[in-house]
């Protein structure tokens, strides 16, 4: 959805710097740096969002029964898409509480739910692949994983092909830096670069 794409380069929510990229915390320099947690400020944009994704939802996993979202940056998209979709939500610790009785999943989850992971954003897959392990641990049925943004990251192709889990973005990184050089925040070169980081993130830098 390119309008969504937009709007998170014009709340900053994503930032490109190809000719200054970010250091992320694994080291790997990199032309794009995103924090969708600034869309739950906006309220027509997570409006947006959360329209959006449940569109999606009906359209790919019109058999789902339950919403869940990652904790924390998928809890709060999760509750509105839940809202819009009418369905029951549950949301998934990053590890079990460590008091009390222990538990990684709140709300009521039932064995063989039919649940569809929300998370805010997609690199290779790693964290909301956890979630879902975690999910089916506790009997759910998972049947997908819904974001707003996704890198595009082969590694994400294949992590998810892996676990055989399907996933679906509201808008991804191609759509991104195609909406921010038709907007002149980007040259014709500088997506190139872009390009080239998507394609081998380690190594775009070289030559």
């Amino acid at each position: 959805m390119k309008q969504v794409a937009k709007d998170l380069l014009e709340i900053n929510a994503v930032t490109l710097s190809p000719n200054e990229p970010f250091t992320w915390a694994s080291g790997i320099k990199s032309p794009i740096y995103c924090d969708n947690r600034l869309t739950i400020s906006y309220p027509e944009i997570r409006t947006r969002i959360a329209k959006g994704i449940a569109d999606l939802i009906r359209k790919s996993f019109p058999e789902v029964e339950m919403i869940a979202g990652t904790a924390t940056a998928g809890i709060p998209h999760a509750a509105w898409i839940a809202q819009e979709l009418n369905l029951p939500m549950t949301y998934v610790r990053s590890k079990p509480k460590d008091h009390g009785r222990g538990k990684q999943i709140e709300g009521y989850l039932t064995a063989g739910q039919k649940t569809l992971l929300i998370d805010d954003l997609i690199s290779t897959g790693g964290s909301v692949l956890q979630a879902v392990a975690a999910a089916q641990k506790e009997g759910a049925d998972v049947i997908g994983v819904c974001g707003i943004f996704s890198y595009q990251l082969d590694a994400a192709d294949k992590n998810f092909a892996q676990a055989k889990i399907p996933f679906a973005t509201l808008t991804n990184y191609g759509e991104l830096i195609d909406v921010a050089e038709a907007e002149e925040q980007i040259t014709a070169p500088e997506k190139e670069l872009l390009k080239k980081w998507r394609k081998d993130p380690e190594n775009w830098l070289e030559n």
